[in-house]
């Protein structure tokens, strides 16, 4: 998130312009654990207290770098006053502008088989989305924690995830979200029979579309 939101304010900006942040990178041990034993209303009151620690420290609004934790988007929204910029939402407005409806989900257990992506996508754009088979969602979800989490990139798991969204593709999905930051250490493009959108460089560039666009209206009032 840090290179691309940089990079993109330098291009839009240019000479030595970059993005003025505030980060606050919690613990992801503390939050798996808690994910994983379900436990997610402390989670939602960890990632609250850490929104609010970046709005006392003066951010305008807040962006969080993962798509499983917008399970909790509405817990942290309820304990700022600054607005949140949601993954799902930049997702879509990209997939839309594409003039697709039908895609596919890659991403964690509880990203793919949760109602809060899917829900929100379906709800909110009217789009078809598309999950892998059970055990296709396995090999998805323990890709994700127990490589790509660790820094570990496979090309067996590469070719397995080939697999997953050529199947999806042949299902009818017209492009595939990679709904899991860290998908985009092990796909790309040509990895794929359809597009892909992956949410990392989307959301990241959503927020700097979003950041500057403030700052213009700011300064227009």
């Amino acid at each position: 998130y840090y290179r691309i939101i940089n990079e993109a304010v330098k291009g839009a900006l240019g000479g030595l312009h970059s993005a003025r942040c505030i980060l606050y990178s919690v613990d992801f041990a503390e939050i798996e654990l808690l994910q994983q034993e379900g436990r997610w209303q402390e989670a939602g009151d960890l990632l609250a207290a850490a929104g609010r620690s970046l709005q006392r420290a003066g951010a305008d609004g807040l962006v969080l770098c993962t798509n499983t934790m917008h399970k909790l988007a509405d817990v942290i929204e309820a304990g700022v006053s600054v607005p949140l910029l949601h993954i799902a939402d930049a997702t879509a407005q990209r997939i839309k502008a594409a003039g697709m409806r039908k895609v596919g989900l890659l991403g964690t257990r509880y990203t793919m088989e949760h109602d809060f992506y899917k829900g929100r996508l379906t709800s909110k754009y009217d789009l078809d989305v598309l999950v892998p088979s059970a055990e296709d969602r396995e090999v998805v979800h323990r890709v994700i924690y127990d490589e790509l989490c660790l820094g570990i990139v496979r090309d067996e798991s590469r070719r397995r995830y080939g697999e997953i969204m050529a199947g999806l593709a042949a299902a009818g999905a017209e492009g595939i979200i990679l709904g899991c930051t860290e998908i985009e250490l092990l796909v790309q493009e040509p990895d794929s029979p359809v597009p892909l959108f992956p949410t990392t460089r989307i959301h990241a560039l959503a927020a700097v579309k979003w950041a500057l666009e403030e700052q213009e209206t700011a300064k227009a009032t």
